[in-house]
């Protein structure tokens, strides 16, 4: 059958619309299974299976004959979403007989789901009047049809091709919750600017009328990456919209145009020089660890293709024309995409690539955006103009939403502008249980556009910044001075608050351009502090730039990543106080700050008495841990639904850290989603964790609901949570918590309640 398969796809794939896909579906599989009947049943807007189109029941049944789930054959195959094989329909207790479709006259039933994400979409079914079981490889086939058709159906669901054939069902795709809210509004498609990987090799003779070409067009991009500066002046700090100011360093001669004028010295056209810096540049982020710095990838190839376009004498970069609420859609949208859009126009982004570490999704919940990442099904080249729904709490799109689901949105709406004014109010209250428990709210930080973002929402510290990013933008190792000056700039903003600086942590697969690093299994090889203690001589120039930038301020805190036994940290802790000395002799006016590790590892749950007795201060990275912890890689697609923070094995490795840490009488922090998280910060409070840091845009969210609670009612909370043993349980159990309380409209468990699965 395998050939009669291939002929079926490619008749579908040229297909004008839907209803040709289904006659050509039951006309063919009918044919190639030599059956008497091939039917299709899609799924409406009232949740029933409609009978669409057949060949052999009447035709004048299409579009009358509809069952509801689990009713006749066609719903059982819909609720169990697995296949129904049956050799004597008519006997099968759940047999339902419609007489306008004539079908009394065939026995044999064979029925599969039409799945398309978790969703049955329809139902695939054939018929025969011989009493017999469909065999092995003919159900195999019709498997393998309704696989194909799935993807069509849900393509024709987000485009409206479901109304041509008098059907209604709403579209939904899922991503991932790049910045939470909710947005309703008009499609516009975002296409690359350039294409960096279809530059054809080229060879130049002129090499200084290529190096002028390049020195334009380099200028040109500045002008305009100035200009959407410019446009988000008035509603970005100062301070965040160093991002931008980032991406005009990277075009400086010291960095990716110094490298492609050194391609084209040597005899190569400007726009193949600059593709394959850019190309380079982006594989090297690409392949690295960290979600944060792999998420640069995309910022590295928006900047080539913009220069790549004027290098091209590209018309794209015109301007065009944006709705009152604008839907921005894309494969890989990034910030500049974002600036180009009048801010009081962007109600919502949607990204088929990247993830919550995208700065466009950074830039996103600055701006209160609701934004969707990595929606890898939505076929957006065909949505320009279409109405979007965004759900950045659950990370779904809807496309042509019916007025049920889209008045279900606007009441969400409507509550989230009640619940932003509401917790504004609460900015400069401080963070307490209702009986006085203090708990400290910090924040994550890795850019210095993040500071004064996370001062406005009543931040008071930074429980983690990550400090590679002036090593990412350079084609070296920066001195100790560039160090300095970046965080001085950080320090600065944040003083007196304290900032936890984390020191570098690359290796594995999170390589830096200049320093690469290859390993079979990157995940447990040479990365974090097991790099910079081999190579002390990095490690000795960073701390030595953090010391000076915090003379005079006195408000920083060092904190070593991945450790995993007692030795790193003595050598770590060695150097540090080596550091220091030396700027003593040298005359600088540095204090020692205190200095922590970080619990990420499962080796170091077990030896925080052992670590407590060496540092100031400890901090669980709850990001790694869950994962080292579950052994799963939440960003890869295949076990991301694996990845539980809320796992009761990762709870009980919490209070186990809580408490060995509370012996030791040394504060513990923790840093990473889970910090949060408004439902899971009650956990951790409970546990004995009473500084929490997270991204600035929940810190508000995580304040109203720890100054609702009491100590008694949150410590009455955990003991109960931990007798369950299961994530699924714990979530519920919370979302019971938050209702009694009545804290439902601080957190959304489930944006979709009330919708039809």
């Amino acid at each position: 059958m395998l050939e009669s398969l291939r002929r079926i796809v490619q008749e579908v794939n040229a297909a004008a619309s839907l209803g040709d896909v289904l006659n050509i579906i039951v006309a063919r599989v009918r044919s190639s299974m030599n059956t008497e009947v091939c039917s299709v049943y899609l799924r409406n807007d009232q949740q029933e299976y409609v009978l669409m189109a057949t060949e052999g029941l009447r035709a004048e049944s299409i579009g009358k004959v509809a069952m509801a789930k689990s009713q006749g054959l066609v719903g059982v195959v819909a609720s169990r979403e697995e296949p129904l094989n049956l050799d004597d329909a008519a006997s099968h207790p759940k047999y339902q007989y419609f007489p306008e479709t004539g079908e009394e006259l065939f026995n044999s039933f064979l029925g599969v789901p039409i799945v398309h994400n978790r969703q049955v979409l329809g139902v695939l079914v054939v018929q025969q009047e011989t009493k017999r079981r469909f065999d092995e490889a003919e159900e195999a086939f019709l498997v393998t049809m309704s696989a194909q058709l799935a993807g069509v159906i849900a393509h024709a669901e987000a485009t409206g091709g479901l109304a041509d054939i008098g059907q209604r069902a709403d579209a939904r795709f899922l991503g991932v919750a790049g910045a939470p809210g909710v947005a309703i509004g008009q499609c516009v498609v975002v296409s690359p600017l350039a294409d960096l990987n279809a530059v054809p090799v080229q060879r130049v003779r002129d090499i200084d009328q290529e190096l002028q070409f390049l020195s334009e067009s380099l200028d040109a991009v500045k002008h305009d990456i100035t200009k959407l500066t410019e446009k988000l002046e008035t509603h970005l700090n100062k301070e965040e919209r160093i991002l931008f100011d980032a991406y005009l360093g990277m075009l400086d001669d010291a960095s990716l145009g110094g490298e492609v004028a050194d391609k084209i010295r040597s005899g190569f056209s400007a726009q193949y020089a600059w593709s394959q810096v850019i190309l380079e540049h982006v594989a090297v982020f690409s392949r690295m660890e960290d979600a944060y710095l792999r998420e640069r990838a995309s910022d590295v190839r928006d900047l080539g293709s913009r220069v790549l376009a004027y290098l091209q004498q590209s018309s794209s970069l015109a301007e065009r024309d944006y709705p009152e609420r604008t839907i921005l859609a894309g494969e890989e949208l990034t910030a500049s995409n974002l600036g180009e859009v009048p801010v009081d126009k962007l109600a919502g982004i949607v990204s088929l690539r990247g993830s919550s570490n995208s700065h466009i999704a950074i830039l996103a919940r600055s701006l209160g955006i609701p934004t969707v990442m990595g929606a890898v099904d939505l076929p957006f080249t065909h949505l320009e103009g279409h109405t979007l729904v965004v759900d950045g709490y659950r990370g779904a799109v809807y496309s042509d939403p019916s007025e049920r689901v889209r008045s279900h949105y606007q009441e969400i709406l409507n509550e989230d502008k009640q619940l932003v004014a509401s917790l504004e109010s609460i900015k400069d209250l401080p963070c307490e249980t209702v009986d006085r428990q203090r708990v400290e709210l910090w924040v994550n930080t890795g850019l210095v556009a993040d500071a004064m973002l996370s001062i406005e929402r009543g931040a008071e510290g930074v429980g983690l910044y990550r400090t590679e990013i002036p090593f990412m933008l350079r084609d070296r190792f920066p001195s100790e001075e560039e160090q300095r000056q970046v965080y001085r700039q950080q320090l600065e903003a944040f003083a007196p608050r304290p900032v936890t600086m984390r020191t570098l942590d690359i290796g594995g697969d999170k390589a830096l351009p200049y320093f690469p690093i290859s390993e079979d299994n990157p995940f447990l090889g040479w990365r974090g502090i097991r790099v910079t203690l081999d190579h002390p001589e990095i490690f000795l120039s960073q701390v030595r730039a953090m010391l000076k930038a915090s003379e005079g301020l006195n408000n920083l805190r060092i904190m070593l990543p991945m450790v995993s036994n007692v030795p790193e940290l003595e050598v770590a802790l060695m150097l540090i106080y080596r550091a220091y000395d030396e700027l003593l002799e040298e005359s600088y006016k540095v204090k020692m700050p205190p200095v922590g590790v970080m619990i990420e590892v499962p080796a170091a749950v077990y030896q925080v008495k052992d670590f407590a007795e060496r540092v100031d201060f400890l901090s669980v990275g709850s990001n790694d841990l869950t994962q080292y912890l579950l052994a799963v890689d939440r960003n890869n697609p295949r076990v991301a639904d694996l990845y539980h923070s809320l796992h009761p094995a990762v709870l009980k490795a919490l209070v186990t850290i809580a408490k060995d840490a509370r012996s030791e009488n040394v504060p513990v922090s923790i840093c990473g989603e889970l910090a949060g998280d408004p439902a899971a910060a009650m956990l951790l409070v409970a546990m004995g964790y009473n500084s929490l840091s997270m991204n600035a845009t929940n810190l508000l969210k995580v304040k109203s609901v720890l100054r609702a609670v009491s100590s008694e009612q949150v410590h009455h909370l955990l003991k109960d949570v931990m007798t369950l043993s299961d994530a699924d349980s714990v979530n519920r159990r919370l979302e019971s918590a938050f209702k009694r309380a009545g804290l439902s409209r601080v957190m959304r468990f489930d944006s979709e309640a009330g919708l039809p699965n």
